[in-house]
């Protein structure tokens, strides 16, 4: 049986009924980071997204539709097991936008941190962009869709 993949483009609407699920509006991932400071400068002074809240060891920021929930975690204190490295995918209408937006500001990130846009075989546009902690966001532009 071969599945095939559609991303939904931020145009689509999904026609949820009346039920209960019609009130589900946005996933907010966590991202566990060692230091918050430095996620929200990156996500803030880097990607343009906006810190919406900030306390102690927690922020919350959003950029349109796409948001996350930054969480400081050292040592054995809830974070994840692992390296901290998990892949964020954001759906976007022009990859070509946020690569032109975060040109100018690539010099603030490491070399290689910053990989694309480049066209994948399962008919994406993909930009990807390394955070400081080692988490990977990934801006992905449906090319099925005219």
């Amino acid at each position: 049986m071969e599945l095939e993949y559609r991303g939904l483009a931020a145009s689509d609407t999904v026609d949820t009924g009346t039920g209960p699920v019609s009130n589900l509006y946005r996933v907010t991932p966590f991202m566990h980071v060692p230091d918050i400071a430095a996620a929200v400068n990156f996500f803030t002074d880097i990607l343009s997204f906006e810190c919406r809240y900030r306390q102690g060891s927690y922020a919350y920021v959003q950029r349109e539709a796409a948001a996350f929930r930054l969480v400081e975690n050292s040592g054995d204190d809830g974070a994840p097991p692992g390296n901290r490295r998990f892949c964020y995918y954001v759906d976007v209408r022009d990859v070509a936008a946020i690569a032109a937006e975060l040109a100018p500001k690539a010099s603030l990130l490491n070399d290689g941190d910053i990989y694309g846009p480049i066209d994948q075989i399962y008919g994406q546009r993909e930009l990807m962009v390394v955070a400081p902690d080692g988490n990977l966001l990934v801006f992905g532009q449906d090319l099925t869709r005219g």
